[in-house]
């Protein structure tokens, strides 16, 4: 007869772990009458198939009664388990580690990536230092886990000094933290040098191509992303690389933010033939992808075969629908997630409220804006910002503005932004020139704050006020970013700037501009001399 502790467990877990608890236990009351029998190769066996922090904490017992509380091999064993264990925190391990007289670099190395993964990420960074002090050399898994919780405080000054003792250590060529240094430099926003740890690796592996396609796509650089995934898919060397999941997740975002459908196809045709799972993770992206080039059907489709649908998946429908004027489906589909069981996040509530206010629909945004404290959804600058859009666009001016000042929290560049937007749709200069100078202060170096004023002030004939504006810009060195085109040829994306004569092939290209400019020229002559006769 099992006890009733573990007869009471059975109904709170599913079917297939009710024998493997009913082991577990079975096994921890064997080995209580087996105490001169027990060796840590036992516990080890035994922690390996253990889950839940109170199963944990049961062998924990039994190893300390045993005496092996100061087994470096057990100890590191339990460190893994309770940073690895969703229910327990990161301070259980702290606790065997601390108690270990004697450690090994593995033990350093579990704790320093329990933090690593865990947070508070700072503390990893001092357990290395701990280390070093302590005559433990790092060695080449060391060095990930640090780099990792460096890029997680995007802290690339400190991640420079791990990077010199890497050098120092001779791993600056290893594989295994040449990609961690990948990572590292694009979560630091630091994609050129990531590119050139990217060139100096030899002998890549797919983490590797998969790390700098990432950081492409997460720095914006969706164009230079792409050219590297085709050269991915091309031969290197003696090797061709087989995109994974990994690539296809990192990929897709630089796809929607290019509008690039070809490889977006390309990729979800990959996907049905390799018979790679479409789970959350690459559903939502092919979703983003088709929502970004204006292919609805195809989004909701790749949604509506997502058997595990997660927040982040329900955020990309919403989001999809919201961004093409379909605020109804988009909050039908919100109703979904409700039914679904989970519970919305402040992203979810922002595609909403966009939707809502490109749609005009103000009773409804303004009801979901104060119905997000019963889904303990915290408002945010931004929720804000997009009720002032919501009122703005659809005209009331002035209940914007009484919504803007009885704010629980100083308003910031975001919700004047909204504002100022609001004014030139509906062209208050007065209100325009009050907003615009906060936001010169708030937002100093954003040129498109100075051109809706200069636009405003064109519009109704008040030259002066606009050229000193233009001035203003000129004399501070703001500059709007500047348009451009692309196109693509032979796989290759090419983009084309305002005046941009960097391309290099920028001389025939102006040469064939010039004489496309001639040919308009010779046919408007020929109309000039030959113009059309009026059919009656």
């Amino acid at each position: 007869m099992l006890p009733l502790r573990t007869q009471m467990l059975g109904f709170l877990v599913k079917p297939k772990l009710l024998l493997l608890t009913r082991m577990i236990f079975t096994s921890i009351r064997c080995f209580v009458g087996m105490a001169s029998q027990r060796n840590s190769y036992d516990y080890t066996y035994l922690l390996q198939r253990c889950k839940g922090t109170k199963t944990i904490k049961s062998i924990h017992a039994q190893i300390i009664i045993g005496g092996f509380e100061e087994n470096p091999f057990l100890g590191a064993k339990l460190v893994g388990k309770y940073a690895q264990c969703y229910e327990s925190n990161i301070e259980d391990a702290r606790k065997v580690f601390d108690c270990l007289p004697d450690r090994d670099v593995f033990v350093w190395n579990t704790i320093i990536q329990g933090y690593a993964n865990l947070g508070p990420f700072m503390e990893a960074l001092n357990i290395y230092e701990y280390m070093r002090c302590s005559g433990v050399a790092a060695n080449r898994y060391t060095f990930p886990f640090v780099l990792k919780a460096c890029g997680a405080m995007k802290d690339g000054k400190k991640g420079q000094a791990i990077h010199g003792h890497v050098v120092k250590h001779g791993l600056d060529l290893d594989l295994f933290v040449g990609n961690a240094l990948v990572a590292f430099y694009a979560k630091c926003n630091e994609i050129g040098a990531s590119r050139r740890v990217f060139d100096m690796i030899s002998e890549k592996d797919i983490v590797t191509w998969n790390s700098m396609i990432s950081g492409y796509a997460i720095n914006g650089c969706a164009d230079d992303a792409l050219v590297l995934f085709h050269n991915m898919l091309q031969v290197q060397g003696d090797t061709v690389y087989a995109p994974d999941s990994a690539t296809l997740v990192a990929i897709l975002p630089a796809c929607a933010q290019a509008t690039a459908i070809q490889e977006g196809l390309w990729i979800h045709s990959y996907v049905i033939k390799s018979g790679i799972e479409l789970d959350a993770a690459l559903g939502s992206g092919l979703i983003a992808m088709y929502a970004n080039c204006g292919l609805l059907n195809s989004a909701r489709d790749v949604f509506d075969r997502i058997d595990d649908k997660n927040i982040v998946v329900w955020n990309a429908i919403i989001r999809c629908y919201g961004m093409h004027g379909h605020a109804d489906e988009a909050l039908k589909m919100f109703s979904g997630l409700i039914d679904s069981g989970l519970h919305p996040d402040g992203v979810i509530f922002l595609c909403l409220l966009s939707a809502f206010s490109h749609a005009g629909m103000v009773a409804e945004g303004m009801e979901l804006f104060e119905k997000m404290g019963d889904y303990g959804v915290e408002k945010s600058s931004e929720h804000y910002a997009s009720v002032v859009d919501i009122l703005g666009r659809a005209g009331f001016l002035h209940e914007a503005v009484e919504f803007v000042k009885n704010m629980p929290m100083q308003p910031g560049k975001d919700v004047y932004g909204a504002l100022l937007g609001a004014c030139r749709i509906h062209n208050n200069i007065e209100l325009a020139e009050e907003i615009a100078e906060k936001l010169f202060v708030l937002d100093p170096d954003n040129a498109g704050r100075y051109i809706i004023l200069v636009k405003m002030y064109e519009d109704a004939g008040k030259w002066e006020n606009a050229a000193r504006l233009r001035k203003a810009l000129k004399e501070k060195n703001i500059r709007k970013p500047l348009g451009c085109s692309a196109i693509e040829l032979g796989c290759v994306l090419h983009t084309f700037g305002v005046e941009d004569k960097s391309h290099p092939f920028k001389d025939q290209i102006f040469d064939t501009l010039e004489r496309l400019d001639n040919i308009m020229e010779e046919e408007a002559g020929l109309f000039d001399r030959f113009p059309l006769v009026e059919t009656i």
